[in-house]
């Protein structure tokens, strides 16, 4: 039978018929079995694993959400916590800004808010680091209101459900008027999760699993047989390539010579290894001054990152930093309390390096 468009709520009432059964288990998710029975999700969960899942996987979430729950088991406690220890904790997911606006989000809700996330829309977007997105989950899913969410999952399962063929991302305020046909008064909560598992684990973006698809009758482009082709999306432009040299210097004590980067920008507020500004330049790495005198060797080898909108190389440079010495940058890091998972990716990169 061919899709019925005026039937708007069927399909989310087949989706949530489907995720009361295949609900994917998370750490900061409610059950619907237990939602239903009445556990209402904690903001504070919803919030801080959404801000973590931003451009990051659910497998590498997992754990970092174990642990920063753990330490700052609600967002009076990660409010008064230290800026370099959340900092320290979030090593290794990347997109840093992510962790300087969670501090002064949790500060907000605690000194202007008691505490307590609001529940209303609009406050929740006057936060720091919380956009439309983050707004509409946290809105959905802690507080059970209607507001259609639109990741990268639930785009690919709009546009294959209705055949759209524009190309992200200019097709987003038609997949967003979509989804918010289909997002329910009822459950709204449970409703966004199920779609975004579908996208995640059926409606995949490569060999979707139609023949299993929930939605696979009303689904048009499984009907015209272009569901692997969408969404559509228009060429990426190619990544600019950036240079740049790391010092890392040891003294005879075993301190590390560590520098902590300025707040705005790249890797703000992380500790990292002195260098040189990172340049759209080809080799040789632009000039800079080492942090101290010390007989400074270029290592074989470099270190390649790549972040969201450039490629990275890094000239390793290391030296026996004489017991002396008092450096122009930085700071000696106690050997008894360096820990290296602490450093943001690409400087643990130059450590391994060096090691």
């Amino acid at each position: 039978m061919r899709y019925n468009a005026s039937v708007k709520t069927q399909e989310s009432d087949i989706l949530l018929e489907w995720y009361d059964v295949h609900a994917r288990d998370m750490p900061w998710r409610v059950p619907p079995a237990a939602r239903k029975a009445g556990t209402k999700p904690d903001p504070y969960r919803v919030w801080l694993s959404e801000v973590m899942l931003q451009q990051t996987t659910i497998a590498t979430v997992r754990d970092y959400f174990e642990r920063f729950t753990t330490r700052w088991p609600d967002v009076n406690a990660l409010a008064a916590a230290a800026d370099a220890d959340v900092m320290g904790e979030w090593a290794g997911l990347g997109y840093y800004a992510r962790a300087r606006n969670l501090l002064k989000c949790a500060r907000v809700v605690t000194d202007t808010h008691g505490g307590t996330f609001p529940a209303d829309h609009a406050t929740l977007l006057s936060l720091p680091g919380i956009g439309p997105y983050t707004a509409a989950a946290i809105s959905s899913i802690a507080f059970d209101l209607p507001h259609a969410v639109l990741d990268g999952n639930v785009e690919r399962v709009m546009a294959r459900l209705y055949d759209i063929h524009t190309p992200l991302p200019k097709a987003k305020p038609e997949l967003m008027a979509k989804a918010e046909r289909l997002t329910p008064a009822t459950r709204p909560g449970d409703y966004a999760q199920a779609v975004m598992d579908l996208g995640a684990t059926i409606c995949t973006p490569k060999s979707p699993a139609c023949g299993i698809c929930p939605l696979r009758d009303p689904c048009q482009a499984r009907q015209r047989g272009t569901a692997p082709e969408l969404p559509k999306k228009l060429p990426k432009k190619a990544k600019p390539v950036r240079h740049g040299r790391v010092y890392l210097g040891r003294r005879g004590d075993g301190a590390w010579l560590l520098e902590t980067r300025p707040e705005k920008g790249l890797l703000g507020g992380m500790l990292g290894w002195p260098g040189s500004d990172w340049v759209d330049t080809a080799l040789p790495v632009p000039e800079s001054a080492p942090p101290c005198d010390a007989d400074w060797q270029v290592l074989p080898g470099e270190v390649r990152h790549t972040f969201t909108h450039f490629h990275l190389i890094l000239e390793v440079m290391t030296a026996e930093i004489p017991p002396d010495a008092t450096p122009a940058r930085g700071h000696f890091a106690d050997p008894a309390g360096f820990r290296p998972s602490t450093l943001p990716t690409v400087m643990r990169k130059a450590f391994d390096l060096a090691r």
